[in-house]
């Protein structure tokens, strides 16, 4: 779900084994996204476009025409990411970096430092700590975004949690679009 031209690069860690089966992402019912991404400000002009108040994972399809990928760090499936080695994120990155920068959307948002961590330290050789929000690292000209796992393992964050992190994004990439008045080359941080 990644091409040049998109505004906004949605990262997870992994499929899970249950997405790969139904051709989905974030598929599972208890998964947060599709629920918290409905709420949220970053889904407005797709649920607008679609006519829909609520989204689910079929909408996934849907999404590249609004301006917005879905994507996995690694391309592995699994049933728990938790089971992911360090070798695996390590020998991945390079690819993972590689789609990114061709892709070259305005931002990418790291769904869990579970995979934001191991991008910032093997993909793009930093040592800047992963975080919430905006990253001073860059893949090419786009932006990095932390956020947190929607994933029901993830019982830390209560949806409305994840509806605040999205429109804080949204908010940012709004900040971003020269169309609002309020374009910045380099938003406050």
């Amino acid at each position: 779900m990644l091409r040049p031209g998109l505004e906004l690069v949605l990262v997870g860690i992994n499929p899970s084994s249950y997405a790969v089966e139904v051709g989905h992402y974030f598929a599972r019912k208890q998964n947060r996204f599709w629920p918290a991404f409905s709420q949220s400000k970053l889904s407005a002009r797709v649920r607008q476009g679609l006519q829909r108040a609520e989204l689910t994972c079929e909408n996934d399809q849907d999404l590249p025409r609004f301006g917005i990928g879905l994507t996995d760090f690694l391309k592995i499936p699994s049933s728990q990411a938790a089971h992911l080695k360090a070798s695996l994120f390590r020998a991945h990155a390079p690819e993972a970096v590689q789609r990114l920068k061709q892709a070259a959307p305005r931002v990418i948002a790291f769904q869990g430092m579970m995979a934001l961590k191991p991008f910032l330290k093997y993909g793009l050789q930093t040592k800047e700590e992963s975080r919430f929000g905006l990253l001073e690292a860059r893949v090419g000209a786009s932006y990095v975004w932390g956020l947190p796992n929607p994933s029901p393992a993830n019982a830390t964050y209560r949806l409305q949690d994840f509806v605040d992190r999205y429109d804080e994004l949204a908010d940012f990439i709004a900040r971003l679009d020269p169309a609002s008045g309020a374009a910045s080359p380099d938003p406050p941080r």
